[in-house]
Parts: structure tokens; C-alpha cells; sequence
């Protein structure tokens, strides 16, 4: 397996509100982590929010006794989003903050993740596939049939979120799992790339770059080129990079 992650402040924004996280070796009783967070709020509390939710997510992950991606997962959700809503109770500052999340492991071929808000997960092999769901107004207008993808992608309101970690208790991330094959790539992001590029863009990006590392340098200067109107957060993840063919 290799991973690579980068965040990038944009052309736009004077903070990084953006927080990713990437590690290859086991986290309590789960084989790997990878994570994806965008916050929001005033000054410093966005990205107070997605760094504070990533580390608490990570440390209740480390030292779960639960077995199984699953639970583990899910509740440690649960607890980073009680404590970031006790940390905005207890700074002014803080009120009002919250953070997209996308949590993601790998165990032998399968990929769980969960995800809250619209940060991104991604399968690309012959083609790119979006298999988080996006919790926001416009997907939500998209389902009841109000309008349709096309319009999705340009409608003002697209950045308007359903769900995010600091907003109430209990949150509620969707869960998927997925049947990983040869030749997969894991792409998770923040709307500060999916909003600045098309998929079939991205698609052409990964798959034109000669490893991971450049793949991610070459999105983040593609969404910059487009405007950079927001943060970026990546990290791709290549889940049999080190296996040999049989």
C-alpha cells in the first residue's frame, strides 16, 4: 500500500481550514486510518474544528476494544462530535464550528468509510466513481428529483451542508463498505477540489501522473489554476501498490 496527503490554503482564503491524516500502520484495532476534514466557522475555528475532530477521532479509534470497522469507527465519530461541541460551549470564539469528515480503512481488500458533509470519497480505475454520499442542500434537491445533476454542479446554493461533526447530537455519517480490486485508487477530498474540478478532470490527473505523489502535487495546482476559491485536502491511497502479480 502507499498513501500520500497535502493540503493546500488555495488563491482565496487567508486560512487553512482543511486537515488531513494518513497512517499506513495500525490505529488500535483497525490496520490503517485515513481521514479528510474541512471546517468551518469565524477566525481559527474551522480549522480548530477539523484538527481537533481528526485527533479526537483518532485517539478514541486507538483505543477502542471494539472489534470491527464498523463500531469502532462509528462510535468514535460519535465522541469527536461531542467533544467538539463541548469545546465550542466553552470558547465564544469556537461557537458555531463544525467539519466535514471522511474516515476510511482498509482491511485485506475491503475499503470501509464513513463520511459527514460533502468532502469526498472516490474510486478510480478504468473510470471515477463517487461513493460517498454528499450531505447538503443541493444533493438533498437532487434525490426529490427538483433538479438534476447538471444543475447540481452550479447552483448557488451548492455549498450549503445537511450534516456536519459540531452541528447537533447525535450526528449521523453514513457507512459503506466496498470490495477494493487490482488497480484501485482512493481518492478523498475536500469541496475545495471537487468544486474547482470536474471528475473526468481528476480522472485524467490520477491516472496521467507517473505515482500518487505527483498525482496530488498536479490536482492541487489544477484547482489553483481554476480559481483555488477554496481550501484543498487530499490524500490517494493506492491499496496494492506493494503487491506482487501472481
Amino acid at each position: 500500500m502507499k498513501a500520500f496527503s497535502m493540503t493546500d490554503v488555495g488563491k482565496k482564503r487567508l486560512v487553512n481550514q482543511d486537515y488531513v491524516y494518513t497512517r499506513q500502520e495500525p490505529v488500535g484495532n483497525i490496520p490503517n486510518l485515513f481521514v479528510v476534514a474541512d471546517g468551518m466557522g469565524g477566525h481559527k475555528a474551522g480549522d480548530f474544528a477539523s484538527k481537533y475532530t481528526t485527533e479526537v477521532l483518532a485517539r478514541e479509534i486507538e483505543k477502542s476494544e471494539k472489534l470491527g470497522p464498523q463500531p469502532i469507527i462509528m462510535d468514535a465519530i460519535q465522541i469527536a462530535n461531542h467533544r467538539l461541541i463541548e469545546a465550542a460551549g466553552k470558547d465564544i470564539k469556537l461557537k458555531g464550528m463544525g467539519t466535514t469528515l471522511v474516515a476510511a480503512t482498509i482491511i485485506e481488500h475491503t475499503l470501509y468509510f464513513a463520511n459527514i458533509g460533502d468532502s469526498r470519497l472516490y474510486i478510480i480505475n478504468d473510470k471515477i466513481r463517487q461513493l460517498s454520499k454528499d450531505h447538503s442542500l443541493v444533493e438533498e434537491m437532487v434525490r426529490l428529483g427538483g433538479i438534476n445533476e447538471e444543475e447540481a454542479k452550479h447552483h448557488p446554493d451548492k455549498n450549503i451542508i445537511t450534516r456536519a461533526i459540531g452541528a447537533k447530537e447525535p450526528v449521523e455519517p453514513d457507512f459503506f463498505e466496498y470490495r477494493l480490486s487490482r488497480g484501485d485508487i482512493i481518492l478523498m477530498c475536500t469541496d475545495g477540489l471537487s468544486n474547482m474540478l470536474e471528475d473526468e478532470e481528476i480522472y485524467r490527473i490520477v491516472q496521467g501522473r507517473r505515482d500518487i505523489v505527483e498525482a496530488v502535487e498536479y490536482l492541487i495546482d489544477a484547482a489553483n489554476e481554476n480559481g483555488g476559491k477554496d481550501n484543498i485536502g487530499i490524500v490517494l491511497v493506492e491499496p496494492f501498490a506493494d503487491e506482487v502479480s501472481k
